[in-house]
């Protein structure tokens, strides 16, 4: 029976004879701002965000010589539903100020 031979440096068939590469030093930080910013306060959402892109960036450019992509994916991903939901939640806000606003004055001028 033939097997296949053993995987070498830089194969994708599996990791060299020393293990996985070590995770990125944010990929936990970014996952936890991601959730939290999701979860709790959508303003660490934009945070989340600009430090996963960044993390990602340098995951990309080591040659996979750092892990942690799917944890910092996550916590990307996490702060960009945060920061959109963010962004509507403001716009809601000053819709309805303008609402009430035009509302206050309407209701004040039709008195007269």
């Amino acid at each position: 029976m033939n097997y296949p031979p053993p995987p070498q440096y830089g194969s994708p068939y599996g990791y060299p004879a020393y293990g996985p590469p070590q995770d990125h030093p944010q990929a936990v930080t970014v996952l936890i701002l991601g959730i939290l910013g999701l979860v709790l306060c959508q303003f660490l959402g934009p945070v989340a965000w600009v430090m996963g892109k960044k993390a990602l960036n340098e995951i990309d450019a080591s040659g996979g010589a750092i892990g942690g992509r799917s944890s910092v994916m996550a916590g990307y991903v996490c702060g960009l539903i945060s920061s959109i939901l963010l962004i509507l939640t403001i716009l809601f806000i000053i819709v309805m100020v303008i609402l009430t606003a035009v509302g206050v004055l309407g209701s004040t001028s039709s008195t007269y």
